[in-house]
Formats: C-alpha cells, structure tokens, sequence
C-alpha cells in the first residue's frame, strides 16, 4: 500500500491568471494541511444533513457516506476526519497482495483499511508516504500499481484529464489495473470570475458535471467506465443554486 499526503497541481492560467490559480493552490494546502493535522474543526465539507452542523462528528459524516462503523472502530480514531465524500474501498475489490496508491489521503483512513485487505503480502503494512502533484508527476513508477483509490480529492485539480492521465500511467495496462474514485460532481458548473478560491476549497468550485467527469476518464484512455454509486451530498439550498452529489466510479486500463 502506497498513499500520498500531497496537494493537487495547478495549470490553468485562463480565468484570473497565474495569481488566482496559485492562491486556490496555497488555500488548499493551508487548510487541509492544519485539518490533517489538527482534525476537521473549521472546515466543513460533510455531506447534507449533517453539513455544518456543529454537533456532528466525523463519525457521523463517515457513516452517512458510507463506512462501516465497527470498521471505523478497527483503526486508529486520528485518522477519521470526517472529510470525505464517500466510501471508495466498498467498490474497490482489493485482493490481497495488491498494491494500492490513495492519492490525497489525508489522515489515512482508506490506507487502514486497505491494508486489513491486502494483508502482509501487499503493500499495506509497509506504508510509504510520498508528496506529488497528481496532475504533473505522480511519484510512482509506471505501469507498477494495480488499483488507484481517491476520496473528494480529484475535484481540487484544475485539470481533471491531466489528473486521471497520470493515474492512468502509473496503472498496469491491458485491463490489469482500475480505478475506484469517489468525487463530487455538480448539476452547474463555475467558470472565470465566478470561480471563488474559499468554495472551490470546499470541493464546490472545482466540481464538474458528472458528465464531463466521466469524459475526462476516458479522455484519459480508461474503458469500462461506470457509475457505481450515487447519493446528493448538498442540495441546491446548501449552495448556491447547484445540486452537489457524491458520485464513485470505477474504470479499467
């Protein structure tokens, strides 16, 4: 099992220039670096009923995307922060001596568990931390990986195609390797002025409809690219006016 603490790149310079895509960049590792590391006190990105809700834990946000509480309890309660937007590793059918890549994973929470899944013989027990850009160069050999996992990360990237083209280069070929995502996409994209860097750190502003989330999948060169979980994580009186769902989906090489 591989995992990386990293903050996704940046490349459009189209909307307000290099100054605007470089603030988004610096509020992002701002404040998921302090949540990774201080726990989800300030920042609210829980879905629906329990969004900015202040009585509610990260447990609670955890379970109403989709984990397992007595799963939940398996593994060390630090890494439970509450800011995914689904539970990835239900659809990822990982076998035992598989290696994993988590890209963005936080406190570690799919790592634990993954690696109660891929046992000794995979790399689950020997963890390696890596810092990457997921869309310029993920620190990963090529064609070495058998199944990429992501929670509501990919939705930071300005460029979601260079993103899954660089998950696509680190997977084995030939339908070997796959993909399990769990991201937010959104009913209404936001474009040039209308972007804010505060929503688009809470994965609101960088969302894409589903519709181009699954084009950039396959832009990327994946097959087999399905749906395989759907659930509104805000509705349109949480933002505003745009619909909000948590959307994982699962693709081939």
């Amino acid at each position: 099992m591989q995992f990386y603490i990293g903050t996704p790149g940046w490349s459009y310079t189209s909307w307000q220039g290099i100054t605007l895509t470089q603030e988004i960049k610096e509020k992002i590792k701002e404040r998921y670096g302090k949540i990774a590391l201080s726990g989800n006190t300030e920042s609210c990105c829980m879905p629906g009923s329990v969004c900015c809700d202040t009585e509610a834990s990260a447990e609670q946000a955890l379970l109403t995307v989709g984990y397992n509480k007595k799963e939940l309890e398996s593994i060390p309660q630090s890494s439970l922060l509450g800011v995914g937007c689904g539970a990835p590793l239900n659809f990822a059918q990982l076998k035992e001596g598989e290696t994993v890549v988590d890209l963005g994973s936080g406190a570690g929470i799919d790592v634990f568990l993954a690696s109660k899944q891929v046992k000794d013989s995979g790399k689950g027990k020997n963890v390696e931390f890596r810092k990457g850009d997921i869309e310029s160069k993920i620190p990963v050999e090529d064609h070495s990986v058998d199944i990429v996992i992501s929670n509501c990360v990919i939705n930071l990237t300005t460029d979601k195609v260079k993103a899954f083209k660089e998950i696509y280069r680190i997977l084995k070929k030939g339908g070997e390797g796959r993909i399990a995502i769990s991201d937010l996409v959104t009913s209404k994209e936001v474009h040039g002025e209308g972007v804010n860097p505060d929503k688009w750190c809470s994965c609101v502003d960088g969302a894409i409809t589903r519709e181009n989330y699954i084009y950039s999948i396959k832009e990327a060169g994946f097959k087999d690219v399905k749906v395989l979980s759907e659930q509104v994580y805000m509705d349109e009186t949480q933002t505003d006016g745009r619909k909000i769902t948590s959307t994982v989906i699962g693709a081939v090489t």
